[in-house]
């Protein structure tokens, strides 16, 4: 990768090395991360790609290594969605069930689950594309692991993507489990985007990926991002890891038999993705240079301007709205855009930043972050879940705006 002068574009060389140190010493000599990869770019241009550690035993990570990017797969979908809205083919104020029509009788959970029927109650308005945008539409993860409504999916084993469901049966399935809340009423992090990929199949009359590559992968040249890794590139795929609160970091996917190397029962718009940090930096580039690149436009500036804004209702942030007990995110003074969270006042997040900054991130502590105050895109790969076992993506963003000279705020 061909990278700028940092200090040409205002960012410190020294500071910028610190960066590499602080992951060696706290994330890589510790055992804690087996491999990372960082990319930093200003006005689009990188001007730091550093890989350190291993990808596999005994190899390095490599600038073309592939991972895991899970929720970060979520603007993606977003963004196809979106394309949809201007062809007119959608609308974010689309009451769900024009698409779905499964889902019209859907109810609000009133009681009852586990060996007793469900109780629900009318919805007090119905849930919107808008909602599954934003989640906002009472739908949840089975993960989350609070209630009757988790338990639920979790029997139905909704999230597998090598299961028995495709998109269309698991909104079969949740026609028959209510809503945690109404519509609108409350922010939880959810399946809400993978139904969003059922919609952009269902009007498209095509399977995800193939939507994915047509609007997006092929335009963009993002050649190395997919739902199942093509033979010839699975050796180039990171072993992946989750932490075990008693025994430690174990491995969870091997790279060289990994279950994304698999063809999918289901195209996961909320998480299923691989790719490189160079391929996902095209995408962030495109948001930055407000819905183009390179010559092609994917979005008009306008498109992108309403993604960006905080659509939780009445302008509140996570903290006030959520009932998640996962999150992608520092909830205070952090809004919720479409497919993505918004920074609304940098104050209560106790972290440096810019209002108006989004970013999100994966299950597997991949990381993007846009800054169009700065033009500041950043990039951070590694492959361990949960996202939540270290701080690292609060202790980079710090790292990384204490390296700007120049502030463009």
């Amino acid at each position: 990768m061909q990278l700028a002068d940092p200090a040409a574009l205002g960012l410190d060389p020294g500071r910028l090395a610190r960066i590499d140190r602080f992951l060696d010493e706290r994330y890589l000599q510790t055992g804690r991360f087996q491999g990372t990869q960082l990319l930093i770019s200003r006005d689009g241009q990188p001007v730091h790609f550093a890989s350190a550690g291993t990808m596999r035993e005994g190899r390095p990570v490599a600038p073309d290594t592939l991972f895991r990017i899970a929720s970060m797969t979520k603007p993606v979908t977003s963004v196809v969605f979106m394309m949809l809205v201007e062809e007119g083919k959608v609308a974010l104020d689309d009451p769900v069930h024009r698409i779905i029509p499964e889902w019209k009788s859907l109810g609000v959970y009133d009681g009852g689950g586990g060996s007793a029927p469900f109780l629900t109650k009318p919805t007090a308005s119905p849930m919107r594309m808008v909602d599954l945008l934003r989640h906002t539409a009472g739908l949840t993860y089975s993960f989350q692991n609070r209630g009757n409504i988790d338990a639920a999916y979790r029997a139905l084993k909704i999230e597998d993507w090598h299961g028995s469901h495709d998109l269309d049966s698991v909104v079969g399935a949740l026609a028959g489990v209510p809503l945690e809340f109404s519509p609108g009423e409350a922010w939880n992090y959810s399946v809400a985007t993978d139904i969003l990929g059922l919609v952009i199949e269902r009007i498209e009359g095509k399977r995800l990926d193939a939507v994915f590559r047509e609007r997006v992968f092929g335009p963009l040249g993002m050649d190395d991002t997919f739902f199942q890794v093509p033979e010839d590139k699975v050796d180039r795929l990171a072993d992946c890891y989750a932490m075990h609160p008693q025994k430690g970091r174990l491995l969870f996917d091997r790279g060289e038999a990994s279950s994304w190397a698999k063809p999918p029962t289901q195209f996961s718009g909320g998480g299923g993705l691989v790719s490189t940090s160079a391929d996902y930096h095209r995408f962030c580039a495109m948001l930055l240079n407000r819905g183009a690149l390179g010559g092609v436009r994917l979005l008009s500036p306008k498109t992108v301007a309403l993604m960006t804004l905080n659509h939780l209702p009445g302008g509140a942030d996570l903290a006030s709205m959520s009932r998640s007990m996962f999150s992608e995110a520092t909830n205070a003074g952090v809004g919720f855009g479409l497919g993505f969270a918004v920074t609304i006042n940098t104050a209560p997040t106790l972290v440096h930043g810019s209002v108006g900054e989004f970013y999100w991130g994966g299950m597997f502590s991949t990381a993007f972050h846009i800054d169009p105050v700065e033009r500041l895109i950043f990039i951070f790969m590694t492959q361990l879940s949960p996202s939540s076992t270290y701080p690292v993506r609060r202790e980079l963003k710090t790292l990384i705006y204490s390296a700007l000279t120049e502030s463009r705020a």
